[in-house]
């Protein structure tokens, strides 16, 4: 077995690489995985970050669209259509940039901490 030096995970994860070694790369479309990686050959079958992604990203970026909103309304005195379209599309582009990088990165931490399903000891 290979010895691969450890890899921060939130490098890996902003980076899009293997949580392992580091170098390879995790996806292979915008958010599907690759089956393994082509450096080091982890398998990625058990990486699941499930809806942690999703939670997480909606969390942050709904916070600052109504933050948003609400000061391109009130403060700058935009018309209710301008805040409306500026709000949605901030959340959109946000959504898009903010989504891989978060995926990747719960998953390089799943590996990192080596979780795992939980099981019922008999």
């Amino acid at each position: 077995m290979t010895y691969y030096p450890p890899v921060s995970p939130y490098a890996a994860g902003f980076g899009g690489k293997c949580p392992r070694c580091g170098q390879g790369a995790l996806f292979k479309g915008f958010l599907a995985l690759r089956e393994r990686c082509a450096v080091c050959e982890l398998d990625y079958a058990k990486a699941d970050s499930g809806d942690g992604p999703a939670f997480f990203v909606m969390s942050l970026v709904s916070f600052f669209a109504v933050a948003l909103a609400f000061v391109a309304r009130f403060v700058w005195d935009a018309p209710m259509g301008v805040a409306l379209f500026a709000s949605i599309g901030f959340t959109v582009v946000s959504t898009l940039l903010l989504l891989r990088p978060i995926k990747a990165t719960l998953i390089a931490l799943q590996y990192a901490n080596n979780a795992a399903e939980g099981r019922l000891q008999d």
